[in-house]
Formats: structure tokens, C-alpha cells, sequence
């Protein structure tokens, strides 16, 4: 029977659950679209094309549109964060503890775990196969392409495990540059302009060697395509974990909570998208805490610490 305090409870009831609806939607007022950047281990062009997926499906979960910016350089994330005008970021593990050390306020969310099982990477230090560089001690004096300050891969993780196998990298080598991203330090060692560089190593068969060759942007002087045996690693860092997908803390919760679902989820609901990340290479996401990356802050606060004394 319907009485009059069943039809007040039901009322009760829509008020409720209609006014909890409406307080999930309520960040979309402040927030009428969200920046995703990414720091670049690509030219421009090959990140959007990796990234851009992604940011539609995000769309699609948030119901707010996601655009993608492709930085300059991985200080450009950390600042834009620091601004408030990126909500949204993909951190190299470093970059992520620079902005930790440098007091921006974010969370990690999800990092990539790899062909191999785990969510890492290993820092190398490239020569090409046919030159005469069979260790780190033969290229005393010469020239080593890095790729940006922030970079875990191409510079922090090199500088700090170098420095423990007893070689400082500004003193060691001849010459240190930055080529500004993981691609062009490739292709400074490929075209002669250094004679090793230091890279990202996920696993035999997939390394920036290995997607750059996949793209066809590694040639022989010859014009033949140049391939990941053309190489030889010289130098191999411990594991490291690998860079998060993170988020601004000041986001309201409802906002965070529904980004750590949306990204969860992605390789599931978007497999597409997802495998789009890593060519197809990536065996899923890992949720991810602050802790996990307290030992890249202490390696950039070792890396901080010896600049000063030097």
C-alpha cells in the first residue's frame, strides 16, 4: 500500500540521490576543460599521435574535454603545473621528483608496467655497434649526448650511477650537450655529432632504439635502415620505476577520484588507446603513491648535492 510517508521517503530519497549527482558534476563548473601535457621523449608530431588517443577517451570518462599539450621541455610541465594551468601531466620519474622538490603540489596516479611484468625501466648509455667503444672507460674524453636536466633516463640516473662506478660525468667526458628529447639523442649519436648517448631501456625489445627504427627514423650513411643490434650498450643503471601519469592535488576530490578510475580502467575500456602509448608493448597500468618515487628524490637531492660541491 502507498501512504503518504512512503511517497515523502521517495521524495527524501530523490532529493538525496539528485543532489549527490549534482555534486559530482559540480567541478565541471570550474573546470569547463583539462590540459593532459607530456614531457618530450618524441619530436612533436610522434607524441600527438601517441597521446591523442588517450586524451579522447579521457573526454569521453570526464565529460569534459581533455586537450593535449606537447611541451618544449620537461620544466614546461613542471611550471605549468606549478601555474595551475596543467591539471593533467606525464612525468619522466625525475621530472616527477623535481616537482616534488620544488614544491608543486601533485599526485601520482598510474605508471605503465612493461612486456616484462614490471612497472620500470633501466637508464643505458648508447655507442653505435661499429665503433670502437666496447666500455665506459673508452670514452674518456669523448662527447656524450644527454637529453634534458629533469630527464631520469638521459641524465639524472646516469650522472648518479656513474658517479657511484667512479666516473663524473662533466669531468669524465669531453663534452656533455642536451639534445632536448630522447629521439634526438639517438639521432645525435647516429649522425656523428656524439659518441655515446643515454637513453631509456625498457626491455630487449622495446627501447627508443627499437620505435624509432619501427618509425623508420634511423638510417645507415648508406640509407639502409639501422636497427637495435646497430647499437651497443656500454652502461646500464639499476631499475627504476617508471614516470606517472599525475594530477594537480588542489583538483576537487570527486574530479581525482573519477581520473584514477578513468585511467584504471583505460586498458580495458580503451585498448586502443592504451596500447597506443607503447606500440602495443605495454601489459597494463599500476596504481602508484608517492613512496614509490622517494628513491628518485633522494637520487636528485645526491645529483643536487654534488653540483653544489663541484
Amino acid at each position: 500500500m502507498i501512504t503518504r510517508r512512503t511517497l515523502a521517503g521517495a521524495a527524501l530519497a530523490l532529493g538525496l540521490f539528485g543532489g549527490v549527482a549534482h555534486a559530482d558534476d559540480a567541478w565541471k563548473a570550474q573546470y569547463l576543460e583539462l590540459t593532459l601535457a607530456v614531457i618530450p621523449a618524441e619530436n612533436a608530431s610522434g607524441t600527438t599521435d601517441r597521446y591523442a588517443p588517450l586524451t579522447e577517451y579521457l573526454t569521453k570518462s570526464l565529460g569534459v574535454p581533455v586537450k593535449l599539450r606537447v611541451a618544449n621541455d620537461y620544466a614546461a610541465v613542471i611550471e605549468g603545473q606549478r601555474a595551475g594551468n596543467i591539471q593533467i601531466a606525464f612525468y619522466g620519474p625525475a621530472s616527477f621528483a623535481r616537482a616534488v622538490l620544488t614544491g608543486v603540489k601533485i599526485d601520482p596516479i598510474v605508471n605503465q608496467k612493461h612486456e616484462t611484468g614490471v612497472s620500470g625501466y633501466y637508464s643505458v648509455i648508447y655507442v653505435k655497434a661499429d665503433s670502437p667503444y666496447k666500455t665506459i672507460e673508452d670514452l674518456k674524453g669523448k662527447n656524450l649526448a644527454l637529453v634534458d636536466p629533469n630527464s631520469t633516463s638521459g641524465n639524472q640516473a646516469p650522472r648518479f650511477f656513474l658517479k657511484r662506478a667512479g666516473y663524473e660525468v662533466d669531468k669524465f667526458f669531453g663534452k656533455t650537450v642536451f639534445a632536448g628529447s630522447h629521439e634526438n639523442a639517438v639521432l645525435a649519436l647516429t649522425q656523428g655529432t656524439a659518441d655515446a648517448a643515454a637513453n631509456l631501456w625498457n626491455s630487449e625489445t622495446d627501447t627508443m632504439v627499437t620505435r624509432m627504427a619501427a618509425k623508420g627514423l634511423l638510417k645507415n650513411a648508406d640509407g639502409t635502415p639501422m636497427k637495435q643490434s646497430d647499437f651497443r650498450v656500454v652502461f646500464k643503471s639499476d631499475f627504476l620505476p617508471e614516470g606517472p601519469f599525475a594530477m594537480l592535488d588542489s583538483l576537487p576530490a570527486d574530479l581525482k577520484a573519477k581520473l584514477r578510475t578513468a585511467f584504471e580502467e583505460l586498458p580495458t575500456k580503451d585498448k586502443a588507446a592504451f596500447d597506443r602509448l607503447s606500440d602495443g608493448k605495454d601489459k597494463g597500468l599500476t596504481p602508484v603513491t608517492m613512496k614509490d618515487y622517494q628513491p628518485i628524490i633522494d637520487m636528485l637531492k645526491f645529483n643536487d648535492e654534488q653540483r653544489r660541491k663541484s
